[in-house]
């Protein structure tokens, strides 16, 4: 629990006070936000306002985690560690497409196969090293099988053998990395609405983590049935604590009206590590309830072009869904703190579900 604590506060601190710096430099340098011409007129204003801030969540989130771990006499483990190289890599990519963004003032950066291909690359990586260096137990920081709450053995990808099922699990994988990390980045469009959501998700994935550490089948054995076969479950939690950390941190200048945006560097970095805690804590299909929101954002906008493409009318004035209450007259606060307030619900009965499934099988 130290470890948790000093992670948490360090992180907190080095985004507070990282941030402040972080948008003196980026003033200096003129790196503002670009502002789409079709969006919310309200969002004019916006323009110009300093982006990149990903760069200060990864920056003190990798701080926090270090200490964490130095504050207890430990070296990172794997888990986490491969963690953080999914968060830091798709922190790259975004990186990469912001500056493109800035340099040549347009809503548009890395093209769309140069950034798939960026979050495929880094998701293959993961993928394979996650399935790699099995402890003494023979556990690798990942599974063949998908998970809802744990592993299902019904489920495992490598029911044609374990070539295959490597294979299959690189792709599953891939998947999840992109579809949490451009679900985050879909909702990265209200100030302060995706860092703040992002705090109750991993706020929670920190809860769970620690409590598969105290229910581990390598330190609980009275009951089988009920203990998780989950690796490095300590670390996943400080990793995980770290970035709640951050994300408060950083909120404070990221609240309406903002001084700085996140940008794709944070939100894909923020949406690879949740794709990844969902994975490494074999929670593969909780996560679709505990991140609900960031769910019911890309569902928002899937609804759209699809109902668009098949009828040419529109379900909401615009997607995704919070600019469609932003077209209703609502203001801008008022729907991050609606949706913040929907994010922590989603969030709860996530952590339910979680503690409901241990306790039915005692």
């Amino acid at each position: 629990m130290v470890a948790i604590v000093v992670a948490t506060a360090v992180s907190l601190v080095v985004a507070l006070f990282g941030t402040r710096a972080f948008i003196g430099l980026l003033v200096r340098k003129n790196y503002g936000q670009f502002i789409r011409q079709d969006g919310p007129t309200q969002h004019f204003t916006k323009r110009g306002t300093p982006t990149m801030g990903g760069v200060v969540i990864i920056a003190a989130s990798v701080i926090g985690w270090l200490v964490g771990h130095l504050a207890i006499g430990a070296w990172p483990d794997l888990s986490s560690s491969l963690l953080m190289f999914l968060f830091i890599g798709l922190g790259i990519v975004g990186f990469l497409d912001d500056y493109i963004k800035i340099k040549n003032q347009r809503s548009l950066g890395l093209n769309p196969a140069a950034k798939i291909l960026g979050q495929l690359t880094i998701g293959t990586v993961f993928a394979g090293l996650a399935l790699s260096f099995p402890d003494a137990r023979g556990n690798t920081p990942a599974s063949t099988k998908i998970s809802i709450v744990r592993d299902l053995d019904w489920a495992d990808l490598a029911f044609a053998g374990g070539a295959l099922g490597v294979i299959l699990f690189i792709l599953w994988a891939n998947f999840l990395v992109t579809a949490w990390s451009n679900a985050v980045n879909l909702t990265d469009g209200l100030d302060g609405l995706a860092t703040g959501a992002s705090m109750f998700v991993f706020g929670a994935y920190t809860i769970i983590a620690i409590w598969q550490y105290y229910q581990s089948c390598a330190v609980q054995i009275t009951n089988i049935n009920v203990c998780y076969e989950v690796r490095d479950s300590v670390g996943l939690a400080v990793a995980s604590a770290s970035i709640v950390g951050a994300a408060f941190g950083f909120l404070w200048w990221n609240a309406a009206p903002a001084q700085i945006f996140m940008g794709d560097t944070g939100s894909l970095a923020l949406g690879g590590a949740l794709a990844g805690l969902s994975i490494l804590t074999h929670t593969q299909f909780l996560a679709v309830i505990i991140g609900g929101l960031f769910v019911v954002i890309v569902m928002s906008d899937v609804i759209q072009i699809g109902v668009f493409k098949m009828t040419g009318k529109r379900v909401f004035r615009m997607a995704p869904l919070h600019h469609h209450f932003e077209l209703l007259g609502w203001k801008e606060i008022t729907i991050v703190i609606r949706f913040w307030i929907i994010a922590g619900l989603f969030a709860v009965v996530g952590l339910a579900l979680f503690y409901g499934e241990w306790v039915a099988r005692l």
